[in-house]
């Protein structure tokens, strides 16, 4: 019988973290992120009314279609995406981010954040490094959300779209996420 104590548990996570975050790290090739990218888009808009409009008056959409987030009270995560306006990619980023807390698990999941004013798209590269929460208003719309609002009900400068999270992390704890502008 395997007997793991609390320290060879920690080293297995650590070891599993390092490698699911270390292969993000070598991402996707230029081309394969902006293919990625415009197909999670393009899924999330067939799917979803509400980014669908979004979609028509957005200044531009940041695409992440695959973030990777693991931890036991710690925890990492990353990913890269594509700005896009119009149909054409014009900048890429990464985000990044971690959380300390009472949490365990792994999950993957992309998300959309759709610019609708000009000065939102700008305050991505203003600080060198856009933190979520601070700056522009964003405004996360879920399922239930996303049956209620109107285009006079939607007047902020940044919303946000999660979609097809795989995996489970639970918990509670202090989250910080960054998204910088990366070269391709």
């Amino acid at each position: 019988m395997l007997k793991l104590s609390l320290r060879n548990i920690l080293a297995l996570l650590a070891v599993s973290i390092a490698t699911m975050l270390g292969t993000s790290a070598h991402a996707e090739s230029r081309e394969a992120l902006e293919r990625s990218s415009r197909a999670a888009l393009n899924t999330l808009i067939a799917q979803n009314a509400t980014a669908r409009e979004l979609s028509t008056k957005a200044a531009a959409v940041l695409v992440f279609p695959s973030v990777k987030k693991a931890g036991l009270m710690i925890a990492g995560q990353y990913g890269e995406g594509v700005l896009w306006r119009g149909d054409k990619a014009t900048a890429f980023y990464n985000t990044g981010g971690a959380s300390f807390g009472f949490q365990a698990g792994a999950q993957e999941y992309g998300y959309a954040l759709f610019f609708m004013k000009e000065d939102a798209v700008k305050a991505l590269d203003l600080a060198q490094g856009f933190e979520v929460g601070v700056g522009p208003s964003i405004v996360v719309i879920d399922q239930g959300m996303g049956k209620s609002t109107t285009t006079t009900t939607m007047q902020k400068d940044i919303y946000a779209f999660v979609f097809s999270q795989k995996g489970l992390m639970a918990g509670i704890g202090i989250q910080g996420n960054k998204i910088t502008k990366i070269s391709k």
